[in-house]
């Protein structure tokens, strides 16, 4: 995905705020364990994780329609949930989800969307 730098600043912002409110799931088992329980409306990956951990999360989260968007590398997200590293974040809050849609439509970064934006 090509974000420039001043959408993805606010994508890292938005995500760090979501952390802080307990809006979001941080690690690949997590958001795993999130979408199988259909509670992730949508999900940063990071394009830089492991393989492994690529093929724990986003063949799930295409299986179960869930939007997700391949975003900053796996250290910066980290950095922004308060961990070194993560390769995956699971937004469970409507607003948040919605708010981090219209932010990358805006900044002209192509979501993966396995179902049209804003349905679930």
């Amino acid at each position: 995905m090509s974000v420039d730098l001043a959408t993805q600043r606010k994508l890292l912002a938005l995500v760090g705020l979501g952390a802080r409110g307990r809006l979001v799931v941080v690690g690949v088992e997590q958001v795993r364990r999130a979408v199988l329980k259909g509670k992730v409306l949508f999900a940063v990956v990071a394009p830089d994780a492991s393989k492994h951990s690529r093929e724990k999360v986003v063949p799930l989260l295409a299986a179960r329609r869930v939007g997700f968007v391949e975003g900053p590398g796996a250290a910066e997200l980290g950095r922004a949930v308060g961990r070194e590293a993560t390769a995956a974040v699971g937004i469970v809050d409507e607003g948040l989800a919605r708010g981090i849609r219209a932010l990358l439509h805006r900044g002209a970064a192509a979501p993966v969307e396995s179902s049209p934006v804003g349905t679930q």
